[in-house]
């Protein structure tokens, strides 16, 4: 097979159209005043301002993100009437309060005040094991000791932020019939861990479901169907929440985590990204729970086409729509493909749906101007378009949509514990890869959350027709991922050096072959604006994959260029100039999408509605006019959930 073989470029349609921002800058000089009066840039996020202004004189729910232990004079204020602290969530630094508009500069004057923003809604944004690859390394050889002779998640714990899990599932049970779900915990206030949304268990059974259940064509079996699972209900009843409570449940996590063994973190939620991963708390939380030693993953967003006729274009590819927390740097953000129910991932794509890049959260300087981030995600795709998994007993989604039920027809009783769903959305894809990464760190527990990222970036396969900003590295592939994942050195620690070797072992063949068909490897990583190949990645230590590090610091950037920063960095690796449009093979000399210098520079792409080559960026405006995911972007998220992609074949 020729690694440099050109393949057919999937024609796209260009949409001609160009929209001003929908929510302008604020006035410099009242910026300037309100930076003044802060010592700083202005602390309180410009959608939180938008919020107060919109309803001036109401109370306020907000994140406080604090740099230093509160004064007495801020825990003063704190105990005002009128002032509620409704979560202190003391291994983030942060803190959720309800306070009137008008107290919100004061609070934000205090020195020991990192930022301010609002404690924004979230919401919920089998051929599986066949076509991932998951199924070729369910024979590898597994750690001694771990009291298994399958890679298949034992003995690793994965957290799942969402609307609770049916642990009486036959899918979410061990060998013996007892529960795999190890922990429960509340977090909405209702009172209740289980799933009447029927989102989470779903999410759960893709991540961790067991082979117990089967129809004509195989079983629906999860990525590593012998995983513990902590059930965190983050999500109510109707698939609502607020980010203090993934806050409450993140912190606990990094409380009580390691008590379950809990590696891996799923969070197939998401908010809009307003602000800048710097300061939205989200993103915050992550870093630290990445920084700590979990392997976090989120979901892309649902947002990768514009409604009909709405921004000017009918069904355009809309870019610039990544959620929160997606849009963070450490976290592995994840959007959905397409498989179209075959084995063979030669017909494979990205769903029309899956939120593109690049990150569009922005901070206001002192000048009141807006810097936004414009970061290359997803880090890559996984399956996301009508996967048939576990279903909640009695739950809203199917109460109301009725043809989501998937009848097994496997011979077993139609019971309660037996029912199945299908869902679609990056909400799916995420809980693929968290399973993937829980194989990983089953056969290689010295894996550090980074050297996960870099492993499902490199072994990914680039989908021919796809930029970087719609599949990142490409699609997920779990045989190539773990087999790499094997042949890491067990004894990295302090004293390894950049360019020391990486591998125990041989460096593995770069390629893999799943359903009878071969393919390459991407072979390199995003890195904040651009994207990094080279052999040297999986050969040789780089001192980002350390803890305390983002693999992006490994590129060294100015206003309008960058480079590979040697102090962190091996010799031998190359950053691509540019954003590229894969032609199914390696990264390397594709046709150029975009210049990342665009990216680099901000002030290109500050303007919603600049066309791309084949579609529109939209961003913060858009989502804040329209009502903050409760309105039109939660209308579309459910579209998506039912309806996947319009014409394609149920996938299990």
């Amino acid at each position: 097979m020729n690694p440099r073989k050109r393949y057919p470029l999937v024609k796209t349609v260009l949409v001609a159209a160009l929209f001003a921002a929908l929510l302008p800058a604020l006035p410099a000089g009242e910026a300037a005043a309100r930076a003044a009066a802060h010592g700083r840039a202005d602390k309180v996020s410009p959608e939180l301002r938008s919020h107060m202004s919109a309803a001036p004189g109401a109370p306020v729910s907000t994140i406080l993100q604090l740099s230093a232990p509160p004064t007495g004079r801020l825990n003063a204020l704190l105990q005002r009437n009128g002032v509620r602290v409704r979560g202190h969530f003391a291994k983030l630094d942060a803190m959720a309060v309800e306070l009137p508009a008008e107290v919100v500069e004061e609070l934000a004057s205090f020195e020991e005040v990192e930022s301010v923003t609002r404690d924004r809604e979230t919401a919920s944004t089998g051929h599986m094991t066949v076509t991932t690859g998951a199924e070729a390394v369910r024979t590898l050889p597994a750690l001694k000791g771990n009291g298994s002779a399958s890679v298949d998640g034992t003995g690793v714990g994965i957290a799942v932020l969402d609307s609770g899990i049916y642990a009486d599932h036959v899918a979410l049970r061990d060998s013996g019939g007892g529960s795999r779900t190890v922990f429960v915990k509340d977090f909405t206030g209702e009172g209740t861990t289980h799933d009447f949304y029927g989102h989470g268990s779903h999410v759960a059974s893709t991540a961790a479901g067991n082979d117990k259940l089967s129809g004509p064509s195989g079983s629906y079996t999860g990525i590593a169907p012998n995983a513990k699972l902590v059930n965190l209900r983050v999500l109510n009843k109707e698939g609502q929440g607020r980010v203090s409570w993934v806050l409450a449940a993140l912190d606990w996590v990094v409380t009580s985590g390691n008590k379950y063994n809990v590696k891996v973190v799923n969070l197939s939620l998401g908010a809009p990204a307003v602000d800048s991963y710097t300061i939205d708390p989200l993103c915050k939380a992550v870093r630290r729970m990445v920084d700590a030693g979990f392997v976090v993953v989120a979901a892309a967003g649902n947002d990768g086409r514009t409604a009909s006729n709405k921004y000017g274009a009918n069904s355009a590819k809309s870019y610039g729509l990544i959620h929160s927390p997606g849009i963070e740097p450490s976290a592995i953000t994840v959007g959905a493909s397409n498989t179209f129910g075959t084995d063979d991932r030669g017909d494979d794509s990205v769903t029309s749906f899956s939120s593109r890049g690049p990150t569009r959260g922005f901070r206001t300087d002192a000048d009141g101007t807006r810097h936004y981030d414009n970061l290359v995600k997803p880090d890559l795709v996984a399956p996301g378009n009508k996967l048939i998994y576990a279903e909640a007993l009695g739950n809203f989604l199917v109460s109301k949509f009725s043809e989501l039920h998937v009848d097994p027809n496997d011979g077993g009783l139609n019971s309660n514990t037996r029912r199945l769903m299908y869902m679609s959305g990056t909400s799916v894809s995420a809980p693929v890869v968290a399973g993937a990464a829980a194989l990983m760190l089953q056969v290689n527990p010295n894996l550090t959350p980074n050297m996960v990222k870099m492993i499902l970036m490199y072994t990914a396969q680039p989908l021919a027709g796809f930029n970087m900003l719609e599949q990142g590295a490409g699609q997920l592939n779990v045989e190539g991922a773990v087999r790499l994942a094997q042949r890491v050195r067990g004894d990295i620690g302090t004293r390894t050096k950049v360019g020391d070797p990486l591998l125990s072992t041989a460096a593995p063949q770069t390629q893999s072959t799943i359903a009878g068909s071969p393919f390459f490897w991407a072979q390199g990583m995003t890195v904040k604006h651009g994207f990094v190949t080279g052999a040297a990645l999986m050969t040789k230590y780089q001192a980002v994959y350390a803890r305390g590090h983002l693999l992006g610091d490994g590129v060294a950037e100015t206003y309008d260029s960058q480079a590979v920063n040697t102090s962190l960095m091996s010799s031998g690796l190359l950053l691509a100039d540019g954003i590229l449009l894969s032609d199914g093979t390696p990264w390397g000399d594709e046709t150029k999408y975009i210049p990342s210098g665009i990216l680099l520079s901000d002030g290109i792409l500050l303007s919603d509605g600049i066309l791309l080559s084949d579609g529109i960026l939209l961003s913060d405006g858009i989502l804040l006019s329209d009502g903050i995911l409760l309105s039109d972007a939660t209308t579309q998220s459910l579209s998506v959930l039912v309806n996947g992609d319009a014409g394609t074949p149920y996938m299990k």
